[in-house]
């Protein structure tokens, strides 16, 4: 399968993913809400960050356990770093990013299945 690609909205930040995601996330928490993200979550092997670390911001808040990036140009949101979620809560031995689909090229988001996520509790 061919690997997805997407950016931010002046293209500086640019990333691919191993494949078009099946599901996506509207988390409800105060940063997700804002920011209007729906998230495509893979494994650290199905993403590759194809522009420099350096051109990306990272935001921390609450917790300090997710890292969120944006381009340090434009500002979007591109991506994030979380633990994964294992029985109701985060395990931290384990990552998964979070992907904004929103910046997917070629990917019709309109059609693929949108899960809440209660982020507003469940933090």
């Amino acid at each position: 399968m061919p690997a997805v690609h997407g950016s931010c909205h002046c293209g500086k930040t640019k990333f691919e993913l191993n494949a078009q995601p099946a599901e996506l996330s509207s988390c409800t928490c105060s940063y997700c809400a804002k920011s209007g993200a729906l998230w495509a979550y893979c494994g650290p092997d199905d993403f590759k960050l194809l522009t420099p670390e350096g051109d990306r911001a990272l935001y921390k808040w609450g917790t300090n356990t997710i890292e969120h990036f944006f381009c340090d140009a434009c500002g979007v949101a591109t991506y994030g770093i979380s633990p994964a979620w294992v029985d109701n809560k985060p395990d931290f031995s384990v990552k998964r990013l979070g992907i904004n689909a929103r910046l997917l090229d070629d990917v019709d988001i309109g059609v693929i299945p949108v899960t809440v996520i209660d982020g507003k509790n469940l933090w």
